[in-house]
């Protein structure tokens, strides 16, 4: 069974939190979560993903952020401020990771009663630091649930070089962004089989 993911997260250089994961299984499955337990404060500092990543979540107090996405990109820090923006943890997508992690694991694993990594494929697109957002959700890598790969194929090496279809939006959505990988990956598995 082939997934197709993304996930949003915050990179500083020494370590990668987990924003948020969307998951599209070849069947037409979906899942997708925000994780409560994400660096809130430290991404506020991050306008990067203030203005492209913080808007897709469930939020509590988007007028500020509101306010805030009216300003050119880096001046905020002297002008405005973010304190009252606050995941809304009534949602039911808002979840602290240990449960993202087990219900990851089930929905990877629910066609694979086996529990065998060679029946789950994982496809991310530029997906190294998507792998290893996901593989952390168990901690080190070598705490990864049986049947649950070491690795993520990526829809770049695949396409080696060929035209992918660009996505309808520029959102930085992890559900809408793993819909695209998987249109991404149709669109090439289209090609193959018609070359």
């Amino acid at each position: 069974m082939k997934y197709f993911y993304d996930t949003e997260f915050l990179d500083d250089g020494a370590s990668i939190d987990l924003i948020s994961i969307g998951i599209v299984a070849e069947d037409g499955r979906e899942y997708y979560a925000v994780s409560s337990d994400m660096p809130l404060d430290r991404i506020k500092d991050n306008d990067w993903l203030v203005r492209n990543v913080l808007p897709h979540l469930p939020l509590v107090e988007r007028q500020q952020l509101d306010t805030y996405l009216r300003t050119p990109p880096n001046a905020y820090r002297s002008t405005f401020t973010l304190d009252r923006v606050d995941l809304d943890r009534s949602d039911l997508r808002v979840k602290p990771r240990w449960v993202i992690a087990n219900e990851v694991r089930e929905f990877l694993l629910a066609a694979n009663a086996d529990r065998d990594w060679r029946q789950v494929e994982l496809w991310a697109y530029y997906g190294a630091y998507d792998h290893v957002a996901l593989a952390q959700l168990w901690g080190p890598m070598v705490r990864l649930p049986k049947g649950i790969p070491m690795w993520t194929n990526d829809i770049m090496q695949l396409a080696d070089g060929r035209p992918l279809p660009e996505q309808k939006s520029d959102r930085h959505d992890a559900l809408a962004d793993a819909r695209h990988v998987k249109a991404m990956w149709e669109h090439l598995a289209g090609q193959a089989v018609t070359s």
